[in-house]
């Protein structure tokens, strides 16, 4: 089972975390490794984002 985590991000915390997540996904893409997983974390955390992008 797998264990759900909830935290309360400020604005500023929230982009830092989305601007960090897409930074690992480019090096990722630049060794041609998969991204799927990366993918949806990111997509996970704008989403459910109260900010609007």
């Amino acid at each position: 089972m797998t264990k759900k985590v909830k935290i309360k991000l400020t604005d500023f915390e929230c982009n830092l975390l989305v601007n960090g997540m897409n930074e690992f996904r480019n090096k990722l893409l630049e060794k041609d490794l998969p991204t799927e997983d990366v993918d949806e974390l990111l997509i996970k955390i704008i989403d459910k984002s109260e900010r609007r992008w």
